[in-house]
């Protein structure tokens, strides 16, 4: 039962990997799951794109890709692989105005609340993702500070 981080194309490091890995299992438990096993592919926009194109039939660009390989028999277990297009993610930072390596850490646990069965696809969907996400994203204000 691990969370793991890849790079594919990109030399993006995430910060604070053992910080992050220890949040993503408390945000799991407290979406009722548990962490299985769990691949970050950071990458680059182009390889990232290929994967949309070729698994998702998706032709454009976006910043981060699920597949959920979870075993939903009641197992409360959640598996997959969480691709990241660095480049998108550090791009829309500039639009959103936020802070590269926040909107980073939204684009990871954006992936895993996908992985805990949120979707995004409706206008409500997504705002309860974007609530999820800000909350989230303040529990782990406190475990940073530890270092």
């Amino acid at each position: 039962m691990a969370v793991k981080y890849y790079n594919e194309g990109s030399a993006y490091r995430l910060a604070s990997k053992r910080i992050v890995t220890r949040w993503l299992h408390a945000v799991a438990e407290a979406e009722g799951y548990r962490i299985g096993d769990i691949n970050y592919i950071f990458c680059s926009s182009e390889y990232h794109r290929q994967i949309n194109i070729d698994y998702l039939g998706h032709d454009y660009f976006t910043d981060v890709i699920t597949f959920d390989d979870s075993d939903r028999k009641g197992s409360g277990v959640v598996n997959g692989d969480i691709y990241i297009d660095v480049e998108t993610v550090i791009d829309n930072a500039g639009i959103y105005h936020a802070i590269p390596t926040t909107e980073m850490r939204r684009v990871v646990v954006h992936g895993l609340l996908h992985l805990c069965g949120q979707g995004d696809k409706t206008p409500n969907s997504a705002a309860v993702m974007r609530r999820k996400e800000n909350r989230y994203l303040k529990m782990l204000t406190p475990l940073l500070s530890e270092r």
